[in-house]
């Protein structure tokens, strides 16, 4: 009965987050209906006769300004409205809807799967996989990231979906606020970013075992988990999507963060297409990567929060690299008869 109630649950829960991220659409065609019929209204009243230097001068036609610098002649800089409608359509909109389908896709996995559990009882005795110092490392870019996530939705979907519930004047402060810790918290998290890629690179070169690994779909579909070395194939596609991924973001984002370094516009707004497509494939990534690491799996969270994990745990998810721990030399491993271990040859990660 219990179990039938948290399914219910979870999928109310699924059906109100894709409800709320699918709403970015319904509010961007709003839109862009009422910008057809504004220029439907125009364009049947009497033609502006300056109409064609307007035209001119949109297409980046020159005239005196004030201006100083790079933009002198420059009377209208065309690339922001192109800029605006590419951030406000499809990025907005497409953007939320896939997220949006991300997350209801993995919920109704796990309503179908639920959690990956333990083939064999706990052991009792655990192994070493993360240190100290990689667990804060990690803690402290996560948590920047999802401060940089929920900041910069706010900052996209804000006007039409915070506005609503708070008022304009409150959405004004709080996107203030928003807005300054979104600029500050990224380049602390572009340091947490760069020493994870130098950290944890070398455990995840690609290997052959890896294509094994996604043949049997990482052990999520059935009892049998393939075997893996300190990352599996699925970590190291999560790992390899957030360092490139991280890096366009960061480099995007910092020069939106420092404008007054030479950038000019038309470079600030790519930048800030580039940032904001690279965010959303990462904010996806990052789903299934908490999905996985906490209810996905037992025993995981674990790992990232005591820096040990059970020996049963690490026999069945990761037991190339167990086999190379120090407790594995030691001569106290645990046979797993069920599964058969890949040889070990041609450079596995450890």
């Amino acid at each position: 009965m219990m179990a039938q109630v948290e399914r219910t649950t979870l999928w109310r829960i699924l059906l109100a987050v894709a409800f709320m991220l699918l709403l970015p659409l319904a509010s961007g065609s709003l839109q862009a209906h009422e910008g057809e019929k504004h220029e439907l209204h125009e364009t049947g009243s009497v033609a502006n006769p300056k109409s064609g230097y307007w035209r001119q001068v949109r297409e980046g036609g020159q005239g005196y300004t004030a201006v100083k610098g790079q933009e002198t002649s420059v009377l209208i800089q065309g690339g922001g409205q192109n800029w605006r409608q590419l951030r406000n359509g499809p990025l907005a909109t497409y953007g939320g809807v896939f997220l949006g389908l991300v997350v209801f896709a993995i919920g109704s996995f796990y309503l179908w799967r639920g959690q990956v559990k333990l083939n064999h009882p706990r052991s009792g005795e655990t192994v070493m996989r993360w240190t100290f110092a990689e667990r804060i490392l990690h803690w402290y870019t996560a948590l920047l990231f999802v401060f940089l996530a929920i900041t910069g939705l706010s900052l996209l979907y804000g006007r039409a979906l915070l506005i609503p519930v708070l008022g304009r004047e409150a959405f004004s402060a709080y996107a203030e606020i928003a807005k300054l810790l979104h600029n500050f918290i990224g380049p602390l998290f572009i340091v947490g970013l760069v020493l994870m890629i130098v950290s944890w690179a070398k455990d995840n070169l690609p290997d052959r075992i890896d294509i094994e690994w996604f043949k049997a779909l990482g052990g999520m579909v059935g009892d049998r988990h393939p075997s893996a070395g300190r990352m599996n194939a699925g970590e190291k596609m999560w790992f390899w999507l957030l360092a490139v991924g991280g890096l366009a973001v960061s480099v995007s984002g910092l020069l939106l963060d420092f404008p007054n370094f030479g950038q000019e516009r038309w470079l600030l707004q790519g930048s800030h297409l580039i940032h904001v497509f690279f965010a959303f494939v990462l904010m996806a990534g990052a789903v299934g990567h908490i999905y996985i690491g906490t209810i996905g799996t037992e025993g995981a969270l674990e790992g990232m929060v005591t820096g040990k994990v059970d020996k049963s745990w690490a026999i069945q998810h990761h037991d190339l690299w167990y086999e190379k721990s120090a407790d594995a030399e030691s001569g106290s491993s645990i046979a797993n008869p069920e599964k058969p271990l890949i040889p070990k040859t041609g450079g596995v990660a450890s």
